[in-house]
């Protein structure tokens, strides 16, 4: 990615409005008095486990505090963060084998790879206790365990054995050749000295956890930084971490400040209260782009292109919304370029699918759903919806065409784009209200446990070329008795699509994978579980004493290299 002091053009943006405030002071301060950021963005994480919940927030805070095995880097290349060498075939440190019937030991037809890892000799929790295989083993207990209520259960059940050979090296055992194999022990280790006994009884996990209960114990932290305070739904402090071994940080502490509304997230950066704003979760286009104009000669602005795709969830199990022509009328009675015009100064690119163009596997043979309110009335009345009261469309037995959309309060980018979309559908006979909640309840339990009854609007951050088989496959639908774990919260179940993501997983030819992939993105066209809305991009507006900070343009946040972030 392109470091500051470049401009990138964006093919999408984030939703925004404009707030215009006095301007504070972004020098406030002598550089080398600098021993203490304050960071602003919009939400506030629902929990801190690494397991738990799948929420940008929580990511942002907890890379700077806890790190992952192996990563996607900030050149969209697989890289080691604990480890010492990623596997592959070449180094040998990945190998076949051929995977036999338990039962009879006779060989089952496919071929699984064991792909040994080596943690670094100088990784320590906080409170002094190195981070061994003891660690790795028992976050993949967690993971796996069906009442658990990770976010991903099922990709931990494909990992059939850790097997340790010392306290640093492990290798991971699986049924099946992945062509990202390399990533197959990619998670971040849990304190097994302090969680394990924790987890007693998993199903109470998510609450017993330390990471809830004592979210300030050191030995639950092993980056550059660990928790200090938090003050739920305000505000988390993060102080050096004294047993990390790797690149001193450059601050003392880190204090993340969450500012729901995005007008006061500008104010207080204005007025000086905050020192920057995460341009993974802060200011909008428009504001972004209006705050340049009028004070960009403080701060290095960059508009960074990236895989966030802005969409609407669909609760599929509403009876109006099982009908695929329900949801294709709802897509053609938008008119989400003239919205991306009018609003955001056609900066935002209308997405067809959940793939973004600037990822390779991206295809544009896919079903597409322009504005078109003839061809939405015409749906809705082959749907049934044919009688119309009070400009309310209803079905024979008199039920009215009502659905609720709800997203993120106080984002009032997001607001105002639902008060549009509610007049578009109020056009062709769709009555949709509307209720948000607090991110930290929307994601921590209304998503997460599908609560929703209709429509809900957030975005989703990938990887390059991932497979989205946590909010697609019929396996990963959160319900109860799997204590909610999974991603796919729109409840979507295909078998052709099920086979389809398992078999793209295991396809190590790039040109054949890609072309699954566009088979994929055909079916997510057609079948529609989701409304896709935009690719959005990210402002990052950095007071220029503050250097060291590259975009990823991906899932992976920037303050999973705090360490490198630095005063001039």
């Amino acid at each position: 990615m392109r470091a500051f002091g470049r401009r990138v053009l964006v093919l999408a943006a984030v939703f925004g409005l404009l707030l215009l405030g006095p301007m504070g002071d972004a020098n406030r301060a002598d550089a080398q008095d600098r021993k203490r950021l304050v960071i602003g963005m919009t939400q506030f994480p629902a929990t801190l486990n690494p397991y738990i919940g799948s929420m940008l927030a929580k990511s942002y805070v907890l890379a700077a505090m806890v790190r992952p095995t192996a990563i996607v880097g900030k050149d969209w290349l697989d890289r080691c963060m604990l480890c010492t060498e990623l596997p592959t075939f070449e180094n040998g440190r990945a190998e076949t084998w051929t995977v036999r019937d338990p039962k009879t030991d006779v060989p089952a037809g496919n071929t699984g790879v064991r792909t040994t890892y080596t943690l670094k000799d100088d990784l320590f929790w906080g409170d002094g206790t190195p981070v061994t295989t003891a660690d790795v083993v028992f976050a993949w207990e967690v993971g796996r365990h069906p009442e658990s209520g990770v976010a991903s259960q099922k990709s931990f059940e494909e990992i059939i054995d850790i097997e340790v050979v010392d306290a640093k090296t492990f290798i991971v055992v699986e049924e099946k050749v992945a062509y990202r194999y390399s990533l197959s022990g990619a998670f971040t280790p849990l304190p097994a000295h302090l969680e394990r006994d924790r987890f007693q009884d998993p199903r109470e996990y998510r609450l017993q956890s330390l990471y809830e209960t004592d979210p300030t114990n050191p030995g639950l932290w092993n980056g550059p930084y660990r928790l200090k305070e938090i003050e739920k739904g305000s505000h988390v402090v993060l102080t050096r971490n004294e047993t990390w071994k790797g690149k001193a940080p450059a601050f003392d502490e880190i204090v993340v400040r969450t500012i729901e509304k995005t007008t006061a997230l500008e104010a207080n950066l204005l007025s000086g209260a905050i020192d920057y704003i995460a341009g993974e979760m802060g200011l909008t286009l428009d504001q972004a782009l209006a705050f340049e104009k009028r004070h960009g000669g403080k701060f290095d602005i960059e508009y960074v292109q990236g895989l966030v795709y802005e969409h609407i969830d669909l609760n599929l199990d509403n009876p109006i919304l099982s009908d695929v022509r329900v949801r294709r009328a709802l897509l053609h009675a938008l008119d989400r370029a003239a919205i991306s015009e009018k609003l955001f100064g056609g900066k935002q690119g209308v997405a067809d699918t959940n793939v973004h163009p600037l990822d390779r596997i991206h295809t544009d043979d896919v079903p597409k759903y322009p504005f078109d309110p003839d061809a939405a009335n015409k749906l809705l009345d082959e749907a049934g919806w044919t009688e119309r009261k009070r400009g309310i469309r209803h079905n024979a037995a008199g039920e009215p065409l009502a659905l609720e959309i709800m997203t993120t309060a106080g984002n009032r980018a997001r607001e105002l784009v639902q008060q549009v979309l509610q007049s578009y559908w109020k056009r062709v006979g769709i009555d949709v209200r509307i209720r948000n909640e607090p991110a930290r309840v929307f994601f921590g339990e209304t998503v997460r446990k599908r609560k929703f009854t209709g429509l809900a609007m957030f975005a989703w951050l990938s990887s390059p070329e991932r497979v989205p088989k946590t909010v697609l496959h019929s396996d990963y639908i959160p319900t109860e008795a799997n204590n909610w774990s999974g991603q796919n919260a729109t409840g979507y179940s295909n078998p052709a699509v099920d086979d389809l993501l398992d078999a793209i997983e295991v396809e190590l030819d790039p040109d054949e994978r890609k072309s699954m992939f566009g088979d994929l993105q055909r079916y997510y066209a057609s079948d529609l579980p989701v409304l896709p809305l935009y690719f959005r991009a990210q402002p990052f507006i950095v007071p220029s004493w503050l250097k060291g900070i590259e975009p990823t343009g991906h899932q992976y946040t920037t303050t999973l290299w705090i360490e490198e972030w630095r005063v001039e």
